[in-house]
């Protein structure tokens, strides 16, 4: 019988998941420990026991892989989706306000416990400190992590503007804005951050601005 030889192999390697998920965990630690400039591909990829070629295959740039390293720290966040709704906002037409309120309302609990982290809190300390230093990084962070929460948030604003929760002058743009300001003031505040209070908190505030109904 002829020996048909080695089995051949497919092109290319299957992409490793265990790596991405070493990748992005040693990107976070770096980021919050030692900032953007102490988060290099090679810092990166010694910390995850990968190679740097691994590293570049994944992400393009430092400032791609940071960013995604931030955002998959940021899983449980409300209003980037809502429920299993994918983006773009136009895909909730048949989502009435209540419906989106409720959704949110239930996922405060886990981003009350994320932004009650130290580390996430270091993360976001990294992420906005880089504005001047590395606005590459803030760039894409803004495309990925901030923008696609903005517009959800923004259409559960004009939604509760249409449906007479909210006064029909309300400006929904500089109410988002006030929102995100009092989140970031909150955070900013010296000293742990107890996540119970934290939910109390997001609560009363989401109230206020109208992304969640009156208690």
């Amino acid at each position: 019988m002829t020996d048909p030889g080695p089995a051949t192999r497919p092109r290319g390697r299957p992409r490793s998941n265990e790596a991405d998920v070493a990748i992005l965990r040693a990107a976070r630690e770096l980021l919050a420990s030692d900032g953007v400039a102490g988060a290099g591909m090679e810092q990166v990829a010694r910390r995850a026991g990968v190679s740097k070629v691994t590293v570049y295959r994944r992400w393009s740039t430092k400032e791609k892989l940071l960013a995604a390293a931030f955002e998959s720290a940021g899983t449980g966040l409300p209003a980037r989706t809502l429920g299993d709704q994918p983006d773009p906002p136009s895909s909730y037409d048949d989502l009435t306000y209540d419906r989106m309120t409720h959704l949110i309302d239930n996922a405060l609990p886990t981003a009350a416990g994320l932004l009650a982290d130290p580390q996430y809190r270091a993360l976001l300390a990294a992420v906005f400190g880089a504005r001047f230093t590395h606005p590459d990084l803030m760039d894409v962070f803004w495309d990925n992590h901030i923008v696609p929460r903005r517009r959800t948030a923004l259409v559960v604003l004009e939604r509760a503007v249409a449906e007479g929760h909210l006064p029909r002058e309300t400006d929904v743009e500089v109410l988002l804005d006030m929102t995100v300001g009092a989140l970031i003031y909150r955070l900013l505040q010296p000293g742990d951050l107890d996540r119970d209070v934290l939910l109390d908190y997001l609560r009363r505030v989401y109230r206020q601005a109208g992304l969640l109904p009156p208690a």
